[in-house]
C-alpha cells in the first residue's frame, strides 16, 4: 500500500541526509507541431447514431491538448470534448480541422475511409 507522501513505508531515519525520493510523474513538455504526427478521423461508433471527429496522436501536456481543443471548438463553432488524450468535435469536421490543424504546423493526415 502506498502512502499519501510517497515515504514508501520509511517512518524513520537515523540518516541525518535522509531525503525521501521524489515521486510522481513529471508533466512532459509539449513538442513543437511540426514534430506531432495527429490522426483525424470521423467516428459513429458508441455514440448514439452521432457523428463525432476525433483527433488523436498528441503528445504534451493536458493543458496544451486543452488549449487545442479549445481552439478546434471555436473556430468550428460546435462542442466537443477531451477525453484520454482525444479532441472529440461533434459532427463531421475532418477537412475542416486537417486545414486548421496543418495551418498551425502540425503534421496531421486524415485516417480511416
Amino acid at each position: 500500500m502506498k502512502k499519501k507522501n510517497g515515504s514508501d513505508g520509511v517512518v524513520y531515519s537515523t540518516n541525518p541526509d535522509f531525503q525521501f525520493p521524489k515521486t510522481g510523474v513529471p508533466e512532459n513538455s509539449t513538442p513543437a507541431p511540426a514534430q506531432q504526427q495527429l490522426k483525424v478521423f470521423v467516428d459513429r461508433k458508441n455514440r448514439g447514431g452521432k457523428t463525432v471527429t476525433c483527433i488523436s496522436g498528441f503528445t504534451g501536456t493536458e493543458s496544451d491538448l486543452e488549449k487545442l481543443g479549445r481552439e478546434l471548438k471555436s473556430r468550428c463553432g460546435v462542442g466537443g470534448t477531451v477525453k484520454e488524450g482525444e479532441i472529440l468535435i461533434q459532427g463531421d469536421h475532418r477537412d475542416r480541422i486537417l486545414e486548421i490543424l496543418i495551418q498551425k504546423g502540425y503534421r496531421a493526415k486524415k485516417s480511416g475511409g
